[in-house]
């Protein structure tokens, strides 16, 4: 089986991730935080939004199918209900690495869309953030990583 930290530095690999779930208003919320810390530390990251055209003055996608060219892999961080659908659409276009961002609260983790998604041979992070692990991490989210008492699923 694997680890999450082995799974994290597999998903922290690839170079062009998407991260879906973003919002049109950044403030306060983790996926746009996430979308900057990834561009920031030199990712290709494309934001995904059903009702956004712009995001952060990027492109903003309305499926993951619409982004030119696809993606290695995929952060969610929709609200839960929503969770379901990606991963359904990761796994149709053949993404093999999700993560389902948690921070306080239920996040975007979705159990059941967490074993669609492993049915389907992704691998699927079920919580905490992809921040939490290097190369993308700052200290305090490494102090998050250690700190944390609900550890996430692959």
């Amino acid at each position: 089986m694997t680890t999450v930290a082995d799974a994290a530095k597999d998903f922290l690999a690839q170079r062009r991730i998407a991260v879906a779930g973003v919002s049109r208003e950044a403030q306060g919320h983790g996926g746009n935080y996430i979308y900057g810390r990834l561009k920031s530390r030199g990712y290709e990251v494309l934001a995904v939004n059903p009702n956004a055209d712009t995001v952060a003055g990027d492109a903003c996608y309305r499926t993951l199918e619409a982004i030119p060219g696809g993606v290695d892999a995929v952060v969610i961080a929709t609200n839960p209900s929503a969770t379901g659908a990606v991963i359904a659409e990761a796994a149709r276009l053949g993404i093999k690495r999700a993560w389902m961002h948690r921070s306080m609260g239920a996040g975007s983790v979705d159990d059941a869309a967490a074993a669609t998604g492993r049915a389907a041979g992704m691998t699927v992070i079920a919580g905490s953030c992809p921040l939490m692990f290097d190369p993308a991490s700052d200290f305090g989210h490494k102090c998050m990583r250690l700190f944390m008492s609900g550890k996430p699923t692959v």
